[in-house]
């Protein structure tokens, strides 16, 4: 006899759902949004491990899968007004059993020393992602049991994904056949701009 798989649960609506996530995280949310048909949901530093783990173990919620958390740098937001903290975690989190979806994203208080506590513990899966995002943003995840660099070396200078990190980076490396190593170096590629250039011949290509 083969065993059939119990069908998905039917979607909640967004409506629905926006309401059970307020009223499970009560005075923890500081903001949630619905726009496209997605929940957003904005926590402070100091209550994000425990929003977290209540949009976990909530039976209205469960979401039992974290399956993406990313860096964001908002420093070019401040040229044209917007005020707040430069640097924001945000993660997507799943509900297998009640077939849902919702986005968090908390800020850094700190501009100089952005921290937010890790979820490594609630969802292994945040592992690798904690420390992409320490890497290429340099935020620093607290609590995280194994935090280094995952994507660059571990010489590297600097956080790539920062909006004020150099196009060129800061050093360059190169093998050295008299040290017989791996050596780094000041940078000595020199910045340019490229300019597109627009083409008005007459007859160019041959139309007529």
């Amino acid at each position: 006899m083969t065993d059939i798989a119990p069908a998905p649960a039917a979607a909640v609506a967004p409506e629905a759902l926006r309401d059970t996530i307020a009223t499970a995280l009560g005075a923890r949310a500081r903001d949630i949004t619905l726009a496209l048909d997605e929940v957003t949901v904005v926590v402070a530093a100091a209550d994000y491990l425990g929003a977290m783990q209540v949009l976990r173990d909530a039976p209205g919620c469960r979401f039992e899968q974290l399956i993406d958390l990313c860096g964001v740098d908002y420093s070019t937001y401040r040229d044209v007004g917007v005020e707040g903290a430069r640097y924001a975690v945000v993660s997507h989190l799943l509900s297998v059993s009640l077939n849902q979806r919702v986005r968090v994203k908390v800020f850094c208080p700190d501009d100089d020393f952005p921290v937010v506590p890790s979820v490594n513990d609630l969802w292994n899966s945040a592992n690798w992602f904690e420390r992409e995002a320490f890497d290429l943003f340099g935020i620093v995840f607290d609590g995280h049991a194994d935090l280094r660099r995952i994507l660059t070396d571990y010489g590297f200078i600097g956080h790539p994904f920062r909006k004020d990190f150099p196009l060129s980076g800061h050093v360059e490396m190169r093998y050295d056949p008299e040290l017989r190593r791996v050596v780094y170096e000041p940078v000595t590629i020199e910045p340019r701009e490229v300019t597109p250039r627009i083409i008005r011949e007459e007859n160019y290509g041959g139309l007529h």
